[in-house]
């Protein structure tokens, strides 16, 4: 996956550095940082597609970063950290990082999970698949900007939010279970409830329904997700009894 923008905030000079000529050598363009301070400031100016975050550093630490970060953007984040208690994982993420890796780690590990959160996240190789927009009758998503458009109204999104969003709608013939979603969007090693995803499903339908009514299929045992459609084109999906899924597939304009 080359071409990608990675910015590296790490303390430790060898870490660090060891980490920018990986992925320089992995086809990456780097972007490297001491500290919280440097980061922020870089931040200003340039515009990565994925940040490597350091948890302990001196000064700004990584949480607080974190929380800097996502007052101004969306990109996704990776969390790198000596620390595996599973309590600094629960913080990272609902700092809102996107995924948490302990150190010392193999480094193709951390390759594998840079490509899948920039998979789940639209980024595909190429300045006019970085730019596209998704359009599904009056709902348009602009995949680079992070941003959803109903009625050329922008329905602000958490970032998972619009992660859950961009999966269904560039699969939008699939009809996903909870437990698929949740390993797409939150990682399959991720400690958590699928229950979340139906958490979030629910917030996004009630924003655009805000501004679009939406229609739900629903049955025994099975909840429906946002329903959309490229074609104006009804088509019920079948039941699943197993329990909830989730599609794309029908619009009330």
């Amino acid at each position: 996956m080359s071409e990608a923008t990675v910015m590296v905030v790490e303390d430790e000079e060898g870490i660090r550095e060891l980490m920018r000529l990986f992925l320089i050598k992995k086809g990456y363009r780097v972007i490297d940082a001491e500290d919280g301070y440097e980061a922020m400031d870089k931040l200003a100016k340039e515009n990565p597609d994925i940040i490597l975050l350091d948890i302990e550093m001196p000064g700004m630490n990584g949480l607080e970063v974190c929380e800097q970060i996502r007052l101004q953007t969306k990109m996704p984040i990776l969390f790198v950290s000596y620390r595996k208690e599973l309590s600094y994982k629960i913080n990272g993420l609902e700092a809102g990082g996107d995924d948490y890796i302990t150190k010392p780690f193999d480094f193709n590990e951390l390759e594998a999970r840079i490509r899948a959160i920039l998979r789940r996240n639209g980024w595909k190789n190429g300045d006019e698949d970085k730019l596209a927009i998704l359009e599904f009758g009056d709902m348009k998503i602009h995949i680079d900007a992070r941003e959803l458009y109903v009625n050329d109204k922008q329905v602000r999104l958490y970032h998972k939010e619009f992660q859950l969003l961009l999966l269904l709608a560039q699969n939008p013939n699939r009809v996903w279970t909870a437990e698929q979603l949740y390993d797409r969007i939150w990682g399959y090693y991720s400690e958590g409830d699928i229950q979340t995803v139906k958490v979030h499903i629910s917030n996004l339908r009630r924003k655009v329904e805000k501004i679009q009514p939406i229609r739900c299929i629903s049955g025994p045992s099975e909840a429906s997700a946002t329903s959309l459609q490229q074609n104006k084109v009804n088509q019920r999906q079948p039941r699943h009894p197993g329990g909830a899924v989730f599609n794309l597939t029908e619009v009330i304009h």
